[in-house]
């Protein structure tokens, strides 16, 4: 329950950047349909700030940020005054009607892209696909350890990311996955994956591990090589060639370990940093010392660095971490090539999730999400860019699902208003928004469950 306010913060936050950005959309085409906005909200229910604009919309923020609205001027829920119905949505053209409705999910996918593209821009660390230590069908194969997978088939992969996006697909397919690897050597050569012999009921949360891959990264040890005077690693006694033991309590085995468990354990509930007590080794002795972090672009630091890699460590780090990071213009082709790929990928899922071939555990509510808002927050600004890329594309591809009471819903009434000639009349929609309703409270509702599940497991 400790952390349960930095989750909390950072879901509210990430919805209201994406909420509100979706909501400019619908705000922005209706406007320039000429139909009168009534009300702009971030959030639904009572009004903790409201005022009234010059042009006569009501912009409110509203108690609970899952979500928001826009309520335009429509004679289906109040009397419009003649001299207003020209501003009414319902009296507008099919096309201007659509592209209202299409506008907040379109938003999304420029607001993904455009956070894509930044994080490009800025540069985001990445681990290279240097595979470590390899058992089951990988081996079987012929992957060893610190071979570098450049393809799955005839996608490229930079990442482990794009790896597991690659290889998901086809592990749910059963269906057989062409790697090309290069060697430690440098020597490419292609290997084929036997994903069939997976079978249905393998753990899809962990494909790499049920493949028999894991990423290898170099041992960095985890001793202090220098820190500021003014550091809190300083102040709490820290000394170069100090060996860090355990953090909180929890193992140390190299310096990744002490890069994940310092920000872990030095962040309190209300956001401000608290005492983590490290365990280091010195000259033979093991000493306990309590260290408060300070807080550097919202991570906990203590103003510790590692020692100076040799030369076959640098080589090393060299293989196995990256940064991804782009000009101006190169970053806009990498922002749209990532979006693409993370669209493909959600729904490919949803499609799979639908025919039964992934399971519903997939799905994920709203305390996952705030999970991760909170650890993306923690790791630096570019991975909470990428967060909000892919949180803003989930947002646009479900309300673009055929559900009434989402944009999806809406398109289809107005596909079908367009074949017909006429609206899809009263009685249907009223039936559908019932329909809609029970469809989206029980996948919330398993959405949820799912996430009980996660956290109490």
């Amino acid at each position: 329950m400790l952390d349960f306010f930095g989750p909390v913060l950072w879901l509210a936050v990430a919805l209201g950047l994406l909420v509100t950005f979706h909501e400019f959309g619908h705000f922005w085409v209706a406007r320039r349909a000429g139909v009168r906005v009534l009300r702009f909200s971030v959030g639904f229910g009572p009004a903790l700030w409201s005022r009234r604009g010059r042009d006569g919309t009501e912009y409110r923020v509203a108690a609970v940020p899952l979500g928001g609205y826009v309520k335009m001027l429509d004679e289906r829920e109040t009397p419009v005054p003649r001299e207003q119905l020209g501003e009414a949505f319902n009296r507008k053209p099919l096309g201007w009607r659509a592209a209202i409705v299409a506008a907040g999910p379109v938003f999304n996918f420029i607001f993904a892209i455009a956070a894509f593209w930044l994080m490009f821009l800025v540069g985001i660390p990445e681990t290279r696909p240097v595979v470590g230590e390899v058992t089951g069908i990988a081996a079987e194969a012929g992957l060893e350890a610190e071979d570098l997978i450049v393809r799955v088939d005839e996608q490229t992969t930079q990442t482990w990311t794009h790896v597991v996006l690659a290889l998901v697909p086809r592990a749910l397919d059963g269906e057989p996955a062409r790697l090309t690897v290069e060697s430690g050597q440098g020597r490419e050569r292609t290997v084929t994956l036997p994903l069939d012999r997976l079978g249905e009921d393998f753990d899809e949360s962990r494909t790499l591990e049920e493949i028999g891959l894991a990423p290898w990264r170099p041992e960095l040890p985890a001793v202090v090589g220098d820190f500021s005077e003014d550091s809190p690693a300083a102040r709490s006694g820290f000394r170069a060639g100090d060996r860090i033991v355990s953090v909180a309590g929890e193992p140390v085995e190299d310096w990744g370990d002490v890069g994940r468990l310092i920000p872990e354990h030095g962040l309190a509930s209300n956001g401000a940093t608290r005492p983590v007590e490290l365990v280091i080794e010195r000259l033979g002795q093991r000493t306990a010392i309590e260290v408060t972090p300070r807080l550097e672009a919202g991570r906990p630091v203590i103003g510790i660095q590692p020692p100076q890699p040799d030369d076959a460590m640098q080589a090393d780090m060299e293989r196995a971490f990256t940064i991804l990071r782009h000009g101006p213009i190169e970053s806009v082709g990498q922002a749209f090539a990532e979006t693409g790929r993370l669209t493909a990928a959600t729904f490919g899922m949803l499609g799979r999730m639908i025919t039964g071939k992934a399971s519903l555990s997939n799905l994920s509510g709203p305390i996952t999400i705030a999970q991760m808002a909170h650890s993306s927050a923690l790791l630096g600004f570019t991975r909470f860019l990428f967060f909000l890329g892919l949180i803003s594309l989930s947002l646009a591809i479900i309300n673009l699902l055929p559900i009434p009471v989402l944009d999806g819903g809406h398109l289809m009434y107005y596909l079908v208003e367009f074949f017909k000639g006429s609206p899809v009349s009263e009685q249907a929609q009223i039936m559908g928004q019932y329909v809609g309703i029970l469809l989206v409270v029980g996948l919330m509702s398993l959405a949820i469950f799912n996430d009980l599940l996660r956290l109490f497991a």
